[in-house]
């Protein structure tokens, strides 16, 4: 009995998260002139592209794309090998006091990002920063690292220290032993990083209204809040259209990542 109540328990959870997914799908197909005002649950049409070709050139949500795809590759890639670096000097070089280093890094994620947009406004302006691909490349670098780190360092504490002691004794540098011995050690680790700041970037507003307004230096979700704002009028099916392309990188990095999973657990039964 407890076994069917929980995969009853599990279907609805399912269902809940799939009904939202669905309106979106087919209030996305729907023709704009034969949109009612209301969400549709049955198909009306079958004007996908239309609505695609709407949000992506005349909406200029592409330039948003194209930029905020830079910014999570790039930025989230940036932010993990810091975060690798810092993680290393606190865990593995004798350096004085790393408990001290390790809540000076991880604070980042401690206070609320809001606090940091007045001051980080001023300066941007001030450094001819703002509406910027570089300045947004610079924050959204900075902001991936203490989270980032915080999960890599818990990862290289459960690393023996002999495999360091061993290196340092065959004469290794603490260079050598960070690239040669713990980055190939925390594959999994650095991959899991990079997709939680992949995401954050992806997903991030908060900072791309704050700090650019051009259509080709905005991130992909401050686009599609202007395409909310801009194009109301044709309704709802160009703008979900708009949302399903902003779906699809998160979506293939999910499942590239775990079919590596799978190919390494595979490999690993073998």
């Amino acid at each position: 009995m407890g076994r069917v109540v929980r995969h009853v328990f599990v279907a609805g959870c399912v269902l809940l998260w799939l009904i939202p997914l669905y309106l979106l799908v087919v209030n996305a197909l729907t023709p704009v002139a034969e949109y009612a005002g209301r969400p549709e649950w049955t198909v009306q049409g079958f004007d996908l592209v239309a609505n695609l070709e709407t949000a992506w050139d005349v909406a200029g949500i592409g330039d948003s794309f194209q930029a905020s795809l830079l910014y999570a590759v790039v930025c989230g890639l940036a932010g993990v090998l810091v975060a690798a670096m810092a993680a290393f000097a606190v865990v593995v070089l004798p350096i004085p006091r790393p408990a001290f280093w390790f809540w000076l890094i991880y604070s980042g994620t401690l206070f609320p990002l809001q606090m940091f947009l007045a001051p980080l406004f001023g300066m941007y302006a001030d450094a001819d920063l703002y509406d910027t691909r570089l300045g947004l490349m610079l924050i959204y670098s900075a902001w991936a690292v203490p989270f980032a780190f915080f999960l890599i360092r818990n990862q290289m504490t459960t690393m023996p220290p002999e495999l360091t002691e061993a290196a340092l004794i065959d004469g290794a540098s603490f260079r050598r032993i960070f690239w040669r011995i713990h980055v190939p050690l925390m594959k999994a680790g650095l991959g899991a990083a990079f997709i939680f700041q992949f995401t954050a970037v992806w997903n991030d507003l908060l900072l791309g209204i704050t700090l650019s307004r051009s259509p080709d230096v905005q991130p992909v979700m401050a686009a599609l809040t202007t395409l909310n704002n801009a194009y109301s009028s044709t309704g709802p099916p160009v703008i979900l259209a708009g949302a399903l392309i902003v779906s699809v990188p998160t979506l293939l990095l999910f499942l590239v990542f775990r079919g590596l999973f799978l190919r390494g657990v595979t490999a690993s039964a073998r």
